[in-house]
């Protein structure tokens, strides 16, 4: 019986073990951190045995194969010892879809793609099929396709899942965008970062769908790594021929499927791309212009994506903290014509702010850096805004946003940096950020 070692007891770590222990493999799991109770449980319940607080080594490397967390660094010293054994070591995104037929819509980027996911998902779920949601959100891929209880997924996939998939080879491949992000894991170099997203088209053939923002300018620095034997689906600002042309506030398809951009559940240019990115997925598996334009009605987005979040004397709270690198706050900031109140900072990823810096002279009136080390964005920021503020205490930060701002502003918390200085994610972060809000308000 081949052994299988799981790496990771986080959800998708412990779906993996399950669908493993299912397939009849032997199976073990460990992971350096405590398991939560029912991740324990589920194992229990399985007959997995598993350790947690650390890795005992001589277990791990007794492995036939192991499937890797996302969450686990290259150059860990772990992955260091499984490479010099040779053992092959795989993500549970190409684990579990050596066990489907269900035909799977797989989006990444480096922006957007929690959105574009969502969406996709809402239309097929919308126009009757039977579907799972999975990859960077939902419940775990790996425990859907052992319940096998769809027939399409639709996965949120992140560089570091695509990093370790060699034959996955989805039937609807999504790449939004590519800027410069998580840079910290990628040796600083871009380059590989780059090449470990375009990894999503790596598998496709001519019975594969492969949709891309053709205005996007690392993929046209990259064009010949696109799929060119696939069917390609184009989303355009300026190509009449495009399969999704976005342009004078309509959103026009070669499939002559038609939107004002006015009446969609989400604005603004980037989600323009990430609306026609749904739409071109939602098509390719044969749903209709009408089912499409019925569902788009009852979308709602999931939170912490420009998400209201109260208004306080005229101005508006925007929660925005999945914004965790520069391009996102990019977006959020053409999102809006208000004066803009910015709060900004966390753990920088290497982050360059010169990209910024143009919609921050135009639009921002004043900066809050919220972290524990705001050196770099206020000596990037200083000298283009004339309120920069720093703090590494959230209510403090919003007290300061309230002093400045006017009727008719907007707070917009859209950070550009990871969470972990002084929260727990960057869920926590938005969350903590709303419940100051309305503390705050309820006691003016």
């Amino acid at each position: 019986m081949s052994k299988i070692v799981v790496l990771g007891g986080g959800e998708s770590g412990v779906g993996a073990a399950l669908l493993a222990k299912h397939q009849g493999f032997e199976v073990f799991l460990s992971d350096q951190g405590q398991l939560k109770p029912e991740y324990q449980q589920n194992l229990l319940d399985a007959q997995i045995p598993f350790e947690q607080g650390s890795h005992t080594m001589e277990k791990v490397l007794e492995a036939d194969e192991i499937i890797i967390s996302p969450g686990i660094p290259e150059k860990s010293p772990i992955v260091k010892e499984i490479k010099q054994k040779n053992i092959s070591f795989i993500s549970e995104i190409e684990f579990a879809a050596r066990y489907t037929q269900a035909k799977i819509i797989a989006i990444t980027g480096s922006n957007g793609k929690t959105t574009t996911t969502l969406l996709t998902y809402h239309l097929l779920k919308e126009a009757g099929y039977r579907v799972g949601l999975a990859g960077n959100i939902g419940h775990s891929f790996a425990k859907q396709v052992m319940e096998n209880q769809h027939d399409y997924y639709v996965l949120e996939i992140s560089s570091f899942q695509l990093d370790r998939c060699f034959h996955f080879a989805p039937d609807v491949a999504v790449l939004l965008n590519i800027t410069p992000d998580h840079l910290d894991r990628y040796d600083y170099q871009f380059e590989n970062y780059i090449q470990s997203k375009f990894r999503i088209f790596q598998n496709a053939t001519s019975h594969n769908t492969c949709i891309f923002w053709s205005g996007d300018p690392v993929l046209l620095s990259h064009a010949s790594s696109l799929p060119h034997q696939a069917k390609l689906r184009t989303i355009s600002f300026d190509d009449s021929k495009a399969d999704m042309l976005i342009q004078n506030n309509q959103l026009k398809g070669s499939s002559q499927f038609h939107l004002n951009l006015e009446d969609a559940p989400l604005k603004g240019p980037h989600n323009a791309i990430n609306m026609s990115a749904a739409i071109l997925a939602a098509e390719a598996v044969g749903i209709s212009a009408e089912s499409i334009h019925r569902a788009l009605k009852t979308f709602e987005n999931a939170p912490h994506r420009l998400e209201p979040c109260g208004t306080w004397n005229g101005v508006q709270f925007i929660n925005d903290s999945k914004a965790t690198n520069v391009d996102a706050v990019f977006y959020a900031l053409n999102s809006f014509k208000q004066p803009i109140i910015l709060l900004i900072g966390g753990v920088d990823k290497g982050n360059e702010y010169e990209v910024l810096d143009d919609l921050v002279k135009e639009k921002v009136k004043g900066i809050i850096c919220l972290g524990t080390d705001n050196k770099k964005l206020e000596s990037h920021f200083g000298p283009i805004c004339s309120s920069i503020f720093s703090t590494d205490n959230l209510e403090i930060a919003v007290k300061k946003s309230m002093e400045w701002g006017q009727a008719g502003d907007v707070v917009l918390l859209s950070p550009a940096c990871a969470s972990f200085d002084l929260f727990k994610n960057y869920e926590d972060r938005g969350n903590q950020f709303k419940a100051m809000v309305k503390m705050l308000n309820d006691g003016k």
